[in-house]
């Protein structure tokens, strides 16, 4: 984990190097014209996005690592397979409510393509499948 944490930081590090290459390369190649118009905005600000995106995700990665006090499992070498396998939750494999929320974004997104009439009905699926999902260990078969 440790080695992935440096992996990004040298990553947000390349795309801020290469962001400032790419404009003064830009302005560099223009001599005639003021800087703000040789520089080509587009790329510039997509690559500076890049390295604050990779500074984020470096951030995050960093914090998480810290938090699990310093070592994965997988980077223990007499760690076993049960080590790496926590508890994630609880799910339930018998539900349907997910697949009828799926289908409510699709219907929904659909209507921004085909008809706008069609959007307002997908949002009164989901309203109906969210609270069925919430709820469904509140009634019925599985209820608490």
């Amino acid at each position: 984990m440790r080695t992935n944490v440096g992996l990004w930081w040298i990553l947000t590090a390349f795309f801020f190097l290469i962001g400032v290459v790419y404009t003064v390369w830009n302005i560099i190649s223009a001599p005639e014209l003021p800087w703000y118009t040789a520089v080509e905005w587009v790329g510039t600000v997509a690559l500076f996005f890049a390295g604050f995106m990779g500074v984020m995700i470096a951030f995050y990665v960093d914090r998480v690592h810290k938090a699990q006090g310093g070592e994965l499992p997988e980077d223990v070498l007499t760690a076993d397979i049960d080590d790496g396998d926590p508890e994630l939750g609880e799910f339930s494999p018998w539900s349907w409510w997910p697949i009828v929320l799926a289908f409510s974004a699709s219907i929904a997104f659909i209507g921004l393509a085909v008809g706008s009439w069609m959007v307002p009905i997908g949002f009164a699926i989901f309203l109906v499948a969210i609270v069925g999902w919430v709820y469904e260990y509140y009634r019925g078969y599985f209820a608490r």
